[in-house]
């Protein structure tokens, strides 16, 4: 269990992000948590220069599609990272183990095939209220902290790559 708030950070540690291209890809399964993990997202980078022609959001049905969906914009789009957004609750059955542990792998290989960063925003909770307490509730939001991870990955690639 997360004992710290996601959207809390040092400002002064994270660069610039006016040259800097995102995607987003969010799942529609669970709008109200993703929705806002989204929302934190899109406010973080613009709160650290992101341009809004520079964010491209696009949604998929459920977090299983995450994976293509962030392939679909790295391939399709021109991006220099990929947020990836969704929520999956714990069930009854085993579903919910296939799901994270699916879309787990999908973005470590997408990192590793693109050589870029594919930011993994997944909440991965035992119920609804945990995944609201981290999509903007007491907790904080994990779009923001999927948001911060981006451009500091982003900076980190740049620094080495100059």
């Amino acid at each position: 269990m997360a004992t710290k708030n996601l959207s809390e950070y040092d400002l002064t540690s994270v660069p610039s992000a006016s040259e800097m291209s995102f995607g987003i890809v969010v799942s529609e399964w669970n709008h109200e948590v993703t929705g806002a993990l989204a929302q934190g997202a899109v406010y973080t980078l613009k709160m650290h220069g992101a341009k809004d022609v520079n964010i491209i959001l696009k949604h998929v049905p459920g977090s299983f599609e995450l994976t293509l969906g962030a392939q679909y914009l790295a391939e399709f789009a021109n991006v220099d990272a990929i947020i990836v957004l969704g929520c999956v609750i714990q069930g009854e059955t085993r579903h919910f183990e296939f799901i994270c542990q699916g879309v787990t792998q999908g973005i470590t290989s997408l990192n590793m095939k693109y050589n870029k960063p594919f930011i993994f925003g997944l909440l991965t909770t035992d119920n609804q209220r945990q995944a609201l307490d981290r999509a903007g509730g007491k907790l904080g939001n994990k779009g923001d902290e999927a948001a911060v991870t981006a451009i500091k990955m982003l900076a980190l690639k740049n620094g080495l790559t100059k």
